[in-house]
């Protein structure tokens, strides 16, 4: 009943014109903003108490944190082609997204390392081995842990853009709904294939790839390349997809993310687009980088003063987001410019003498 109200809504709202597409979705910042304080309050209400039932916490349970990851995948899908639409070649990719993740998340990983050993909190603490693996990214594929447990989603990310080069050098993301339909048929041999090497599965994300599909579906409708009506089989096959294999919270979790996306093309969100959000959302990846174990230290520390866990809890979003700001500003955004204008002036030098003229 859901699925087929959805789908009658989704035609109806077909048939009036989207919105003239705009340079930039501020809302997408907006959305950003909301997700990064909202898993922030769920790992600090709830995840923290599950890891440390002793200590005393806030009387309240912020849930549904791994439903705002979800909200951050279906973006990704989305923002993913303001790059591959004017990209050149896989080392420009490459590059791009290496200047955007790694000098901030070095910097939040030596910070988070730095905390937890000052706290003494040995239970956050990994193997030395682990933490070297770490300054690649790339330990969740080799299954070691992360030096902050918020880093998974950042297998997930990698995953997902080596998977959209791939389509890049091969079929190209114009033909992205044929590709779509072969990646969730992939997810089905997966539920049909329990043994399938978990490898492949982390590549190809798997478990997540219908979130990034449904940002990707309202890209295309966005910039003027399909329609909804067009697009209509494919939330068809992205929604059949969770119905037969994920669970129920789950397809509601989907609902919810196309019906979002759907008033937003429309501007129907323009008033989440208020400076505090907007701000969040412009420092949501160094804040989320930094957020989670700092603010477990903070907590337990302040629980070891005496002090009560209100201001514990209120000490650690006041910390992580002056963190998240700090490193915003002095590393994220500065280090990707550099780092792209060096690139730039390697790998086009006329151009960068050009723009230093």
């Amino acid at each position: 009943m859901m699925f087929l109200l959805l789908t009658f809504w989704l035609y109806s709202v077909g048939m009036t014109p989207v919105v003239k597409k705009r340079p930039r979705l501020a809302e997408l910042d907006a959305l950003r903003g909301i997700g990064a304080f909202t898993v922030m309050l769920f790992h600090y209400s709830t995840r923290f108490h599950e890891m440390f039932p002793t200590v005393s916490h806030v009387p309240f349970s912020f849930m549904g944190g791994d439903y705002r990851v979800l909200l951050f995948f279906a973006i990704s899908g989305f923002a993913i082609f303001f790059t591959l639409d004017k990209l050149k070649s896989a080392p420009d990719f490459i590059m791009n997204r290496a200047s955007r993740l790694l000098p901030a998340y070095w910097v939040a990983m030596l910070l988070t390392l730095g905390v937890e050993y000052l706290g003494h909190a040995t239970t956050l603490q990994i193997p030395p081995m682990a933490i070297i693996a770490n300054f690649s990214m790339l330990e969740g594929f080799l299954f070691l842990p992360a030096v902050d447990g918020a880093y998974w989603t950042l297998t997930v990310e990698i995953g997902f853009y080596a998977t959209m080069l791939a389509i890049w050098a091969g079929p190209g993301q114009r033909r992205i709904e044929q590709v779509l339909i072969f990646w969730l048929a992939v997810k089905w041999l997966m539920a049909a294939w329990p043994d399938m090497p978990e490898r492949i599965a982390m590549l190809l994300v798997l478990r997540y790839v219908p979130f990034f599909a449904i940002g990707m579906l309202f890209y295309r409708i966005w910039s003027g390349q399909r329609t909804v009506r067009a697009q209509l089989p494919y939330f068809a096959a992205i929604l059949a997809t969770v119905a037969m294999l994920e669970k129920p919270d789950l397809l509601l979790a989907a609902v919810i993310l196309i019906a979002i996306f759907s008033v937003m093309l429309r501007s129907y969100l323009r008033f989440l687009c208020v400076r505090p959000l907007l701000w969040l959302g412009g420092i949501s990846y160094s804040l989320y980088l930094v957020h989670q174990h700092i603010g477990f230290v903070i907590m337990m520390k302040t629980a070891e003063l005496g002090i009560d866990p209100w201001t514990g809890f209120a000490a650690a979003i006041l910390t992580a987001i002056m963190l998240g700001a700090t490193l915003n500003h002095l590393v994220e955004r500065p280090a990707q410019r550099a780092l792209e204008r060096w690139w730039k002036g390697r790998t086009h030098p006329r151009r960068a003498e050009t723009v230093g003229a």
